[in-house]
């Protein structure tokens, strides 16, 4: 594997210099997964002084030996800075959050079995001559490479040290096991259990980062389950687990809580955004709290529980610190979840409603959540005709009509042009105008329309009127036209 020569270039000067240098934790990793790093970390014998006076553009602001190297010549974003420490030892995390001090070493070794877990505790050199792997290179003191092969998460070490040092690790474990498809050792899983209200003293922000981690990898829906099995999620997202075996209506065939993950696993698969991953998380969190039995349904029933479910959400959010932009397209997502879809029933007027409550910008986001909130029912078919009448139906509403706001030229120029005053007349000619510009879109010039007024003005009202009512005739049809090819796009009438 060729390594970017923005790296290989750190570690040879590093080298030249009479300095071990190796890449190390999650970039190795990938490298032997053979994944695209989305990261590069360089660990190296030399002192912050002796790395700092090797690169002239590098900041060293922080106790814990790193270095940031910039390159600004560099077009790749994840390589303008590459973070270069010093071997170093941890000293007690008394406050399960971050060492208390460090100390820096010359030994590898030292600085591989503070890590987390085996498969980040790998290191390799980089050849200076042809920035290939050097694969023979690896240094594997924790039988990291093997736990790759075999799917393995499993820590360095005593997990319950691990965890202990750093309770964000129990939330990495799962992270990991997500995002790669991997299970979490049987030793490290008891001692997640045990050691889960550590994450009551990590950061929300920490929590958050590596939470959104989890909604964004391909296997979300197992990630939650993992986190609700290994005791965590209490900590995080209690309001979830209120939907465990909380039954829905004869439409439905999960719980709430299966719904809800059949519905964010959806938008991972269709690989959508986090807004749209989130919503479709929560978009029935409010369902358990709102449930009544309808002796008149002989069901349940589960009225707004949009409303109180974006109230959640909103708690939510605001609790593991998302940014307000985040918080607020989620929320508005899961508020406006339950619009109307009945083809018999729905009309232009209600969606321009929806739209308006909303937002253009963000209507085909929520149709999004629609379809995942539907998949996530077992129903196998995403896109019924309702839901495509629905989109046709927004289509319709949000494209331009048809009419004289499309030409070049409006009412008050024609006025300026012939001196009319306003009226009837200046109405007719703008119709006779689109008429002409709908035959041909060339003539839609403000030139050519300024004259064609001029030449429109000499003839008598009546003649005037005519021409003004087939433009009109002509729109119609037009109009028509469009509707019609709108409507089959989505096989709807």
């Amino acid at each position: 594997m060729q390594i970017p020569k923005e790296i290989s270039q750190i570690t040879g000067k590093l080298e030249n210099a009479g300095f071990e240098a190796y890449l190390v934790g999650g970039c190795v990793r990938d490298i032997f997964m053979n994944r695209e790093p989305k990261d590069w970390d360089i660990t190296t014998s030399a002192k912050p002084n002796q790395i700092t006076s090797l690169f002239e553009h590098s900041h060293y602001d922080n106790d814990f030996g790193t270095v940031r190297v910039v390159n600004d010549e560099t077009e790749n974003e994840k390589l303008k800075i590459v973070e270069v420490t010093t071997y170093r030892l941890d000293a007690n995390y008394s406050d399960s959050r971050r060492p208390d001090s460090v100390t820096f070493s010359e030994k590898l070794e030292d600085d591989l079995k503070r890590r987390d877990f085996t498969i980040n505790a790998l290191a390799l050199k980089v050849s200076r001559e042809t920035t290939d792997v050097l694969y023979e290179t690896a240094v594997d003191l924790f039988g990291g490479i093997k736990d790759l092969n075999n799917g393995i998460i499993k820590t360095v070490g005593k997990a319950d040290e691990r965890f202990n040092e750093d309770g964000l690790r129990i939330l990495r474990a799962i992270r990991l096991s997500s995002e790669l498809g991997f299970i979490i050792n049987t030793e490290t899983e008891k001692s997640i259990k045990k050691m889960a209200q550590k994450i009551d003293l990590i950061a929300k922000e920490r929590i958050r980062d590596e939470f959104i981690k989890i909604i964004m990898s391909d296997r979300p829906m197992f990630g939650i389950e993992m986190m609700n099995r290994l005791n965590i999620l209490g900590y995080i997202v209690p309001e979830l687990e209120e939907g465990l075996g909380t039954k829905q209506n004869q439409a439905h065939s999960y719980d709430v809580w299966e719904h809800s993950l059949r519905a964010v696993q959806v938008t991972s698969n269709k690989k959508w955004p986090l807004e749209i991953r989130l919503a479709a998380l929560f978009h029935d969190i409010g369902k358990p709290r709102t449930r009544r039995w309808s002796e008149e349904k002989e069901d349940w029933t589960f009225h707004g529980h949009e409303v109180v479910g974006s109230q959640m959400t909103e708690k939510i959010l605001k609790n593991l610190r998302f940014s307000t932009k985040i918080i607020e397209k989620t929320v508005l997502l899961t508020r406006w979840h339950m619009f109307f879809t009945d083809t018999d029933q729905i009309t232009l007027s209600a969606v321009r409603r929806m739209l308006s409550n909303v937002g253009v910008e963000n209507i085909w986001d929520l149709m999004n959540v629609r379809i995942a909130d539907r998949v996530g029912t077992g129903r196998p078919k995403e896109d019924p005709y309702r839901l495509r009448k629905y989109k046709s139906m927004i289509e319709e509403v949000i494209r331009d009509p048809i009419s004289v706001k499309m030409l070049k030229i409006d009412g008050s120029k024609i006025m300026n042009v012939t001196q009319e005053t306003p009226g009837p007349k200046i109405g007719y000619i703008l119709n006779a105008l689109l008429e002409e510009v709908l035959g041909d879109p060339k003539k839609n010039i403000e030139d050519y329309l300024k004259k064609r007024t001029m030449e429109l003005s000499k003839l008598d009202n009546q003649t005037l009127r005519g021409l003004g009512e087939k433009g009109k005739e002509k729109i119609g049809i037009e109009e028509e036209k469009e509707k019609k090819i709108l409507r089959g796009k989505y096989g709807v009438k």
